[in-house]
């Protein structure tokens, strides 16, 4: 039998978290890993003490029809990766990687090219995160080295984000 690698194990956790989201278009799981220590765990959902999206049953951005990557502000939704970030303090974090798997809510397959969103990145480059591993097959991911954003930061980011 062949061990499971350790990137694919933390993003099997991850991908176990994102079964919490609240989300009724796609739901993400994170999770903070520093020296093979798990630091916090983030989902997609409403703030605490908030109505979830699955509660109301309606999405406002499936409804309006907005294109992923744009007018988050329109979402009820606190980002996974962001929930992982309030769940860590900043030493915790420095040094150490984030994984990330998204799935549709719908036809739980994995989200295509899934990556953060402009604003999450701006959060991952703040709390001293190195890496950022992505899932997009069950057994493929990407790693990204966060101070790639940092080494190409332009408008772009915003313009072409296809994060959430």
């Amino acid at each position: 039998m062949e061990r499971r690698i350790k990137d694919n194990y933390y993003l099997d956790i991850a991908e176990t978290v994102l079964e919490r989201g609240t989300c009724l278009r796609r739901n993400y799981g994170s999770i903070i890993v520093k020296n093979d220590e798990i630091i916090s765990t983030g989902y997609t959902g409403a703030p605490r003490g908030r109505k979830n999206c699955i509660d109301m049953n309606r999405c406002i951005r499936e409804e309006l029809q907005i294109p992923r990557g744009t007018h988050y502000e329109l979402c009820r939704s606190v980002h996974s990766e962001a929930n992982a970030i309030i769940s860590a303090s900043r030493r915790d974090m420095i040094g150490a990687t984030l994984y990330l798997v998204g799935k549709d809510a719908n036809t739980k397959e994995y989200v295509k090219n899934a990556n953060s969103c402009s604003m999450c990145k701006r959060l991952i480059i703040n709390s001293g995160i190195d890496y950022v591993v992505i899932r997009d097959t069950k057994h493929d991911y990407r790693k990204i080295n966060v101070s790639e954003w940092i080494e190409n930061d332009d408008s772009l980011d915003v313009k072409l984000n296809l994060g959430y």
